[in-house]
């Protein structure tokens, strides 16, 4: 349970990066609780995405995986990120991306500052 946690806490980080980098990533509430508590949602989404969807979509590009030496994991971290932003949008949560190239910044931007947060937190079970 911890770790669940901690990497949900990770990714509302990561999350939270890249709407600061990023003006095309949006996050609106009325007071700065609300928008924490929205980011942790957005974070629980962008998790469940994460753990459900993306390796579905990684075994069935393997091969373009293969052919570009790994680039296609920029467009499905993008692609995932998209996801994120249209449920979030569906569950009537204020986040939003605009945009495809944004959201291969945005999912570049979220794979380095969670890894570098996920090495920093600690592991539990």
């Amino acid at each position: 349970m911890m770790n669940f946690v901690v990497k949900t806490l990770a990714n509302a980080g990561a999350l939270g990066v890249a709407i600061w980098l990023l003006q095309d990533i949006t996050l609106t509430g009325e007071s700065t609780g609300k928008k924490a508590l929205t980011l942790i949602l957005v974070a629980l989404v962008f998790g469940l995405v994460n753990f459900l969807v993306k390796p579905v979509v990684n075994l069935l590009t393997l091969p373009l995986f293969i052919l570009t030496l790994g680039l296609i994991t920029l467009v499905v971290n993008a692609l995932m990120l998209l996801l994120t932003s249209w449920l979030a949008e569906q569950l009537d949560l204020s986040f939003h991306v605009e945009g495809f190239w944004t959201a291969v910044l945005g999912g570049l931007i979220i794979s380095v500052v969670s890894w570098a947060l996920n090495v920093v937190l600690p592991e539990g079970d």
